[in-house]
């Protein structure tokens, strides 16, 4: 440990952290705010490479961005949009297959569906799609292309679409080897007049972590994170990970947790907004591996931090998430993915071995509860002996 004095609740906090006790919220909030950034650092990744060793994982996907509208107003995103003329609403079916074709030739193993949240509850053109296709919801839809790219390519599907109900969860099941909703805050602070989820109806903290907790009945492997520097507080961000912590506690089916720091971007109503500077996300990243445990699969986007996200491995996290070859990052297209050679040579320099997984991780695919009979062969023929992704597939 660094020879710095560090106060006695501090390092008292650090011990517990390294011994995998957990921390109680007075321990995570005394780390995140005073404990000094070397010492916390050290005991982050001191708790992965006791867990998980020197390797950092990776996600080589495809981006299917089902659809852009969405009924939430975010200050902080650039994905979702209002019906425009000339735009079509959704992706036809021809695309979204051309798209994860075009993946499968790259060597993707996995389909990511982004898409905004329920946009026929608020945009007409968006239920008249749908209805001239035969659906009546956007998540039918979804349900419907994630079956079509799993039978026509083979690459795994893994869905974002937002807040879910226990039998949209059951219906994805059927073709998602994982699905994902980021918690982002667990404050409802946010969601007043002004603030980063107002207008957002789908943003209060307590119908995401029924979805989170919903998946976890179901046996879903699932990930959720944060997203820091939307003006939340340190006690906020600390709550958050903590929701998360006690879901998994229940379930045992979150397979990841990001965490993702907020960018500004000209065409948002957070514009002006502060980022959150590398310290803090460190900070963080750290924070949550002691709260999460070393167990937990830890990960920030490499795109978010440009030439300095080797970095972060110092704090603790053991996965840069899902990389596309072929498609860029939709949420944050500014923002483009490292090549994956440039990948594994910085992440060799740091130390670390990467290693392609796939969308849902080896602890989770090995265990029958997380992968129906359907999905089994076709994670079978994607998979080396490890759990890890197959070579040369």
């Amino acid at each position: 440990m660094s020879e710095i004095a560090i106060p006695y609740r501090v390092d008292t906090a650090l011990e517990r952290g390294l011994e995998g006790r957990g921390l109680s919220r007075e321990d995570a909030l005394s780390l995140i705010d005073e404990a000094p950034l070397d010492a916390l650092l050290e005991t982050g990744a001191t708790v992965r490479d006791r867990s998980k060793g020197r390797s950092v994982s990776y996600s080589r996907k495809v981006f299917i961005p089902l659809t852009h509208l969405c009924r939430d107003y975010c200050g902080y995103c650039t994905f979702r949009s209002d019906p425009q003329p000339g735009m079509q609403a959704y992706m036809l079916p021809d695309d979204v297959l051309a798209v994860a074709e075009a993946g499968r030739r790259a060597g993707c193993k996995e389909a990511l569906f982004s898409l905004g949240d329920q946009p026929e509850r608020i945009f007409p053109e968006a239920k008249e799609f749908l209805k001239k296709l035969g659906f009546e919801r956007t998540l039918e839809y979804l349900a419907a292309m994630c079956e079509l790219v799993l039978e026509k390519t083979g690459l795994l599907p893994h869905s974002n679409p937002g807040v879910m109900g226990t039998d949209d969860l059951r219906r994805l099941r059927e073709t998602n080897v994982s699905v994902g909703l980021m918690l982002e805050s667990a404050s409802p602070r946010l969601l007043r007049v002004g603030g980063a989820h107002w207008k957002a109806p789908d943003k209060v903290p307590s119908l995401r972590i029924r979805t989170i907790e919903n998946a976890g009945q179901l046996s879903m492997a699932f990930t959720t994170g944060i997203l820091i520097g939307i003006g939340e507080t340190t006690e906020e961000r600390v709550d958050a990970l903590l929701a998360i912590h006690s879901a998994n506690q229940k379930y045992g089916h979150i397979q990841e947790v990001i965490v993702q720091p907020f960018r500004a971007k000209p065409d948002i109503r957070m514009a002006q907004a502060p980022e959150p500077s590398t310290e803090d996300l460190e900070r963080t990243i750290a924070v949550a591996r002691l709260i999460l445990g070393g167990e937990m699969n830890l990960q920030s986007p490499p795109n978010l931090l440009a030439e300095d996200y080797p970095d972060l491995l110092k704090a603790g996290i053991n996965d840069w998430g899902g990389i596309s070859p072929v498609t860029k990052d939709f949420i944050n297209p500014e923002a483009a993915w490292p090549q994956i050679s440039s990948l594994a040579a910085r992440s060799a320099g740091a130390g670390f071995v990467l290693r392609e997984r796939l969308a849902i991780y080896p602890e989770f695919s090995s265990r029958p509860e997380f992968v129906n009979a359907r999905l089994q062969p076709h994670v079978r023929k994607l998979q080396a002996e490890d759990g890890y992704a197959r070579e040369g597939v």
